[in-house]
């Protein structure tokens, strides 16, 4: 009663009797059973998709729109939910010009044309009314209206039987009355297989939509198909009509029906009427409830979720009657035909679209009792999107644009849906395919990019720092973004959850990319490393660790002692003081302090290069610096260094100081580099026990500058990251 019933008497409607004698008179009886297979096998198939999807949850109000957005997320779902809506809107339309249609024979020949439009438009005002103060009336009437229409066809095959027979046609004729061809009738008839989703639209209302969508839909697809199959190869062998007389379209005329059934229009009538208002009313009811679902999601306004004493959207079901109203407008039956299909082949496409993802990322909670092989599924897919292609390419971009708008306007939106989607699991395969082939090449200079994972223990400057490791970066790496508590994570005196969410709202605040970790550990240093060392998989390990600069020689001894042991595990180090970085101005300068004696320089050159290549940094020039005794020195070394930037291909100028009156070296670097915004050195390891003095004249060294980068490089890549 909730699907197979609603699905069938929709199928079995207003196209089969009032347009099944044009198809066959244009296609000729090969070409319309042809189409008759070619639609029902995407209807078929699209039924098994939705079939599937249907038995791994339970479909609450929307029908389709609800399975799609709760299989491929709330924005692709909006995407097709509003243009369903627009089929079932659509469709009120078509069945109501059906009807006006089937009751022009009857209006007086001395009134004049009968006015089909305003007939078509005075029943979707009833149909409105009706379906806005009692969605069970309509249900109700399902089982007369059923027999009705199981009488009109009894009717039809007793009156051929009970004359005579030709030969059928076996070549098409389109000029009787179809110049477009066959595309254009294929369209046409198209609506006539769509009935099948009726059901699937009162998922909301349904006992045990698992069990009652799948069984209901199926059984409608292929009791549907039968019956077109054995109408047409009727109407193709009868002796009472001719393919002349089928392709003419007269509204002031009675169906060709009435000419071939027992009883003539007595039988068939009941049945066309009955058939025509239960698919109207199943419009008029599905259409709103897209919308009330659409609007529980807060994609619509929250009007049109609001429901009567009696569950139904009456606002949602006005403002549906209305758009179908405007529909009037298009012209006839067969011009809202047309739109009608392209939109629920979209809608077909999406439905394929997302039992063939679910089935492919393979998420533990799809566990369909239907199953359905992806490539069936995907054969569905690529059937219809080529099917709305030929039918009528223009419409085809309009709808695919259409739908594209949507998606975009709804990303903007920034939608956050309280279900999991399958997009997770989508994303979560491919990364896990890209590691795996990342993992079977070896790592080589020419594809290094800094992976880094950041620590800094002043809060206030991580937003900071992580933008510069952003910078560096150049959204090809990863950054990791650490904030380590020493204690007992027994006991913990730290919500390391509610950190980590200010962590990612401050990120998203300043619209940095990186990921948030916050880890407690029991010792400081050790905690750190164990960090390191756990930190990525395959071939995204970190390679790059960075650390905020520190006050205190004990905490620089300390940022030391980390350093070696990272070197020690070839993992590349960042020590970075920036005390402020104003990311909206234009900065001018960088600097890189060369020395040439740990194979620092290249990763050094390497890094500064990538800071230029960013919007902020762009109008920067880049100054490769170091400083010499003697002029005959001068010489040598600025050739040496403008051969670097010739070979490294990065834009550079090289800049040899000469050091005559034997300066502190510091000193001399903080006066040379004092117009730069940010300043690149290398950073050797001190000796055993002279960790202190070494400390002391780092500190002095790096806060001598606006912004200072000190680099070690670690990996085996040394001294081959700018060749």
């Amino acid at each position: 009663m909730g699907v197979f019933t609603p699905s069938v008497l929709t199928i079995l409607g207003v196209m089969m009797y009032l347009r099944f004698g044009w198809v066959l008179g244009n296609l000729g009886l090969p070409l319309t059973l042809l189409t008759v297979i070619l639609a029902s096998s995407i209807t078929f198939i699209t039924g098994l998709s939705a079939s599937a999807i249907s038995t791994n949850m339970k479909v609450g109000v929307g029908g389709e729109y609800y399975m799609i957005s709760r299989s491929l997320g709330i924005q692709l779902g909006g995407a097709i939910g509003i243009p369903l809506f627009l089929c079932r809107t659509f469709s009120l339309t078509l069945y109501a010009f059906g009807l006006a249609e089937s009751i022009a024979p009857f209006w007086p020949a001395e009134w004049g044309i009968p006015p089909v439009q305003l007939m078509a438009a005075l029943i979707i005002i009833f149909a409105t009314a009706v379906a806005g103060k009692s969605a069970n009336l309509s249900l109700k009437m399902q089982i007369p209206i059923m027999a009705a229409v199981g009488i009109s066809l009894i009717a039809l095959f007793s009156g051929v039987l009970s004359g005579g027979f030709h030969t059928p046609e076996m070549v098409p004729n389109y000029q009787r009355s179809a110049p477009e061809g066959f595309w254009f009738v294929f369209a046409v008839f198209f609506p006539a297989a769509t009935g099948f989703t009726a059901g699937i639209g009162m998922s909301g209302d349904l006992k045990d939509s698992k069990k009652s969508i799948p069984k209901g839909t199926i059984l409608a697809v292929i009791t549907g198909t039968v019956v077109y199959l054995f109408i047409l190869t009727a109407l193709s062998v009868t002796s009472k009509v001719d393919g002349t007389m089928m392709a003419k379209i007269d509204p002031s005329a009675p169906p060709i029906w009435s000419k071939i059934a027992f009883l003539g229009m007595v039988l068939v009538y009941p049945g066309l009427w009955g058939a025509i208002l239960s698919s109207a009313f199943g419009s008029i009811l599905g259409g709103p409830r897209v919308l009330q679902a659409l609007s529980l999601d807060k994609i619509a306004p929250k009007a049109l979720g609001r429901t009567s004493k009696t569950g139904q959207p009456t606002f949602a079901t006005w403002v549906t009657g209305g758009i179908a109203l405007m529909a009037v407008a298009l012209g006839d039956l067969n011009a809202v035909g047309r739109w009608v299909t392209i939109f629920f082949l979209t809608l077909y496409i999406a439905i394929n679209l997302a039992a063939v993802i679910e089935k492919l990322v393979g998420d533990v909670s799809y566990r369909p009792t239907i199953r359905v092989h992806w490539i069936i599924s995907l054969f569905g897919c690529i059937g219809a999107g080529i099917v709305m292609f030929l039918i009528n390419p223009l419409a085809c971009v309009i709808a695919i644009s259409l739908e594209l708008l949507i998606y975009w306007y709804l990303k903007r939106k920034v939608l956050k849906s309280s279900w999991g989607d399958v997009r997770a699991g989508l994303w979560g395969s491919i990364a896990r395919f890209a590691l795996i082939k990342l993992k079977e090449k070896h790592s080589h200079a020419r594809n290094w990019h800094p992976n880094i994972i950041l620590f800094s223990s002043n809060p206030t400057r991580l937003m900071n720092l992580t933008r510069v490791a952003n910078w560096f970066n150049q959204n090809k790496g990863i950054v990791t973004v650490c904030r380590t508590f020493v204690g007992d994570i027994r006991k913990p005196d730290v919500d390391t959850s509610a950190v980590q969410l200010q962590m990612e709202q401050e990120l998203a605040a300043q619209k940095i990319t990186a990921f948030p970790v916050v880890n407690i550990v029991p010792n400081f240093e050790t905690g750190i490393i164990g960090i390191i060392q756990a930190n990525g998989l395959a071939g995204m390990q970190s390679n790059t660790v960075m650390f905020g600069w520190t006050n205190g020689i004990d905490r620089i001894q300390r940022l030391l002692r980390i350093v070696r042991i990272v070197s020690a595990m070839k993992r590349n180090s960042i020590l970075a003081y920036v005390p402020e970085i104003d990311s909206s101005i234009t900065h001018n300068c960088i600097d890189v302090w060369w020395r040439g004696m740990q194979k620092n320089g290249d990763m050094m050159l390497l890094l500064a290069h990538l800071l230029n290549l960013n919007t902020e940094w762009r109008q920067a020039k880049l100054r490769l610096r170091t400083i010499v005794s003697t002029d005959a020195e001068q010489h040598l070394m600025n050739d040496k260094l403008k051969a670097l930037i010739g070979e490294s291909r990065i834009l550079a100028e090289s800049n040899v100081i000469v050091n005559k009156k034997n300066e502190n070296v510091i000193e001399l670097m903080h006066k040379s580099s004092k117009d730069a915004d940010i300043v690149f050195i290398g950073l050797g390891l001190p000796e055993l026990g002279s960790e202190i003095e070494f400390a002391e004249r780092l500190d002095k060294l790096v806060i001598g500058f606006n912004s200072t980068i000190l680099v070690r490089n670690a990996e085996s890549t040394e001294g081959e990251l700018i060749e």
